[in-house]
């Protein structure tokens, strides 16, 4: 069984929305939110060291549900979606995402 992991920078304005998110899909494709802590990420040393792509970052198994070539910063992070960008994953790409790293 994977742990799942949300990183989220202090502050951020969508780290709740994206834990409910998470847990959601979580609950729908694997039964199960116990292995779900979220990480706050506060230094861009820790930034870089994690990897960091923005806030919030979905993770599985240590790596990230959405993966990007960017830099590793300190930021709020945006994610494609049917209506444009937005600072959080689409529920359904979120629960594909969770799926394909079952």
């Amino acid at each position: 069984m994977k742990d799942y992991e949300l990183r989220v920078i202090p502050g951020c304005p969508n780290g709740e929305a994206a834990l409910e998110l998470f847990r959601l899909a979580l609950a729908a494709e694997v039964n199960s939110v116990e292995q779900l802590r979220v990480r706050v990420v506060r230094t861009e040393e820790e930034a870089m060291e994690l990897g960091f792509q923005g806030s919030p970052s979905f993770i599985a198994g240590g790596r990230d549900l959405f993966p990007v070539t960017s830099d590793a910063a300190l930021s709020c992070r945006i994610y494609p979606g049917p209506g444009g960008l937005a600072g959080l994953p689409s529920a359904e790409s979120l629960r594909s995402a969770v799926h394909r790293e079952q």
